[in-house]
């Protein structure tokens, strides 16, 4: 186990994805400096874990002013949030340390097999659904990667899974250079994270990478007419809005095409853009041995993660439902999509520089009202008012008393985003949870 032995890495970032990192480097004996630009009163809980395991670390204005010596390092491990062409990789490459990515530095550690995730909506969902039907079916499998564990503290555990579930956001696809998965999912795609790329062909080009070392032993498991090149790979479809794929869905049932299987879905996932995720799960837990038989009833016991497309209450002959994960607006046209009722929509957030007018398009007379929440309530409510009623809230327990009062019976109360949550709160799950009690506390 001493395959670094007499070797020194930087650890950049505190955070899961660096304590995770630092672990699986030091059983593999290097030494380790973790460092974070934060400053001790941000990431405090952060440094304290790392201190309790004995790491050595620098943190704030230390970082800041730290100089990088060719020599003084071995190699640089970039934790997701953190993009190598910032000022502090940038001390490490240009002193010619090697860089790489925390996922990729596990994935050379490990010989389990993987399955790999990626799209822009629908990640985690899939992610946890492929790993409870391979438990399910009695094949050990743990979500991970970039939702729960790390895949460093996965590696580090020493635990052995028989295949691991692993969510790759298209940072960490960035700094891959070996990784490859026997079966890739690109669940779909659509504008996210313009804050971090100049434009939507940088953000394409790194989720593609998934595809990047792939060979003919592979399958590429993607969402019919997405066009994004799947290398070498055994190419297969799925689509519940259409039926030019290798796996539909229509009227509650799901057509396997090349095994010429057709069968109810029982789940308790809601919407047609979760029956894709439930086609994408099965279709990559057959590539690992899983059979549709044995598959069928451990998708029924499958749980519902909350906040996502969750029914919280039916009050008064009305759904309300927590799509709170929907931070970004392909998500939430998934969502108006998938649903039947006419939709009262609670909308907004953070200002995230995203362009709402296709959402016009997406309204399809479905939505009946609109109630707006957030940074970006306004500018939302001169955008759609001309379609429909819009309203202001002033936080969202004000919204769903005012969605309670324009609906109708028969209609479902959503709040599904479109952006992100950080002016209001500190994630996606306390926006949701605010959702819960305010619909709990409804006559």
């Amino acid at each position: 186990m001493s395959k670094f032995a007499g070797q020194h890495f930087a650890i950049l970032g505190a955070g899961r994805s660096g304590l995770g990192a630092a672990r699986l480097a030091r059983l593999h004996g290097a030494e380790v400096t973790v460092m974070d630009e934060g400053g001790p009163e941000k990431i405090q809980a952060a440094l304290d874990k790392q201190h309790a395991e004995g790491f050595r670390t620098l943190s704030g204005q230390a970082v800041r002013e730290l100089v990088v010596k060719p020599g003084d390092f071995d190699l640089v491990i970039l934790s997701p949030g953190l993009d190598a062409g910032w000022p502090l990789p940038k001390k490490f490459t240009d002193a010619g340390v090697p860089l790489t990515g925390e996922l990729e530095f596990a994935f050379n550690l490990t010989d389990m097999a993987l399955v790999g995730i990626t799209g822009t909506n629908g990640k985690s969902t899939c992610t946890e659904l492929i790993a409870h039907l391979f438990n399910a079916c009695g094949k050990k499998s743990v979500p991970c990667g970039n939702h729960g564990m790390s895949l460093s503290e996965v590696v580090a555990s020493g635990v052995s899974y028989d295949v691991l579930s692993l969510e790759i956001s298209s940072f960490q696809l960035e700094t891959i250079q070996n990784y490859r998965a026997k079966a890739s999912l690109w669940l779909n795609f659509a504008p996210d994270h313009l804050d971090r790329y100049p434009g939507m062909e940088e953000y394409y080009a790194a989720k593609a990478r998934i595809f990047e070392n792939v060979t003919a032993d592979d399958v590429a498991i993607v969402r019919a007419g997405e066009t994004v090149d799947t290398g070498n790979a055994r190419r297969m479809t799925f689509s519940a809005y259409g039926e030019e794929a290798d796996w539909t869905y229509e009227g509650g049932r799901i057509h396997a095409k090349p095994e010429g299987v057709t069968f109810d879905v029982k789940s308790g996932l809601r919407g047609r853009h979760n029956m894709e995720n439930v086609m994408a799960a099965m279709m990559a837990c057959q590539v690992h041995g899983l059979t549709l038989a044995e598959m069928r009833p451990a998708l029924q016991s499958y749980q519902v993660p909350a906040h996502r497309c969750e029914l919280v209450r039916v009050l008064n002959g009305r759904e309300f439902i927590n799509d709170s994960k929907a931070t970004n607006l392909h998500a939430l046209e998934a969502c108006i999509g998938s649903m039947e009722r006419p939709i009262v929509l609670i909308a907004g957030g953070k200002d995230k520089g995203l362009d709402y007018s296709p959402l016009r398009s997406s309204l399809n007379g479905q939505v009946r009202a609109m109630v707006c929440i957030g940074e970006i309530a306004h500018s939302l409510k001169t955008m759609f008012e001309d379609l429909l009623p819009c309203q202001t809230a002033a936080d969202m327990a004000d919204a769903v008393q005012q969605a309670a009062q324009i609906s109708q019976p028969g209609d479902s109360i959503i709040l599904s985003p479109g952006t992100s949550s950080f002016d209001m709160y500190t994630g996606y799950g306390q926006r949701g949870e605010a959702f819960r009690s305010a619909v709990l506390s409804l006559n």
